[in-house]
């Protein structure tokens, strides 16, 4: 199966990316991508970008050269009652909200707590991914994740940079598997990310694709495969 759909993007205007939205969705179309979305890192990320830029957002249009554009934020859950750093006025600006740990954001409080602050985010009824739940720097429980998610309607991140083994983050590869494997037992929906950072990664779901091969996952858990499982993100 060819992925369709890329929604963990990012470019210059998070302020540790290197490629701007024109070069990002000119690869989109050169990878066969149908549904590209932007989703540049919210506030509380060292050097991002004022919330102005996603409620202004409105004069990019919703297809370019025939790839559909989304209007997304990757939100940063900040404490262990899953808050995200997202006003409530803004929520309705965004077609999705991906909500991640990041180090810069959120200090490991060990897995009970951890997994306590992304269970909480995932009863967020905006927030529409969990993104690259997989990182030991704060270990997560993903038994219990996979449960959460699947009641509460929410996809689970597969992080394609994750498995760059220049990854930042720790264990990206085999916490991922475990991921696969608690979401086939519940059923849980997963999308891919490319997580790109530059023009270069995105649509690229190489690495992705050879670990669900892999561990045998079913197709029609991910999200990626159709663009009409696009209502799964986008009707939560």
């Amino acid at each position: 199966m060819k992925p369709l759909i890329d929604l963990h993007t990012h470019t210059i205007v998070s302020g540790h990316a290197y490629s701007t939205l024109k070069e990002n969705i000119e690869m989109a179309k050169k990878r066969g991508i149908l549904i590209y979305g932007s989703s540049e890192h919210a506030k509380m990320m060292p050097g991002t970008t004022h919330e102005i830029y996603f409620t202004n957002f409105k004069v990019v249009p919703d297809e370019i050269d025939g790839v559909r554009i989304l209007n997304g934020i990757e939100a940063n859950i900040y404490n262990i009652n899953g808050d995200i750093d997202v006003d409530e006025k803004l929520y309705q600006k965004l077609d999705y909200i991906i909500a991640s740990l990041h180090s810069t954001t959120f200090e490991d409080q060990g897995i009970e707590k951890n997994t306590e602050a992304v269970i909480n985010a995932i009863k967020n009824p905006n927030v529409k991914i969990i993104g690259h739940p997989d990182d030991d720097r704060y270990p997560l429980d993903i038994d219990k994740v996979a449960k959460a998610a699947y009641e509460n309607k929410t996809a689970l991140e597969m992080n394609n940079g994750s498995l760059n083994p220049k990854s930042t983050r720790k264990n990206g590869a085999a916490n991922i598997e475990k991921m696969l494997e608690a979401c086939k037992k519940y059923g849980t929906m997963v999308i891919m990310g490319t997580d790109s950072h530059i023009c270069y990664e995105v649509g690229d779901f190489e690495a992705s694709l050879k670990l669900l091969e892999k561990v045998d996952f079913p197709e029609e858990q991910i999200i990626n495969f159709d663009t009409d499982r696009i209502s799964y993100i986008l009707e939560k």
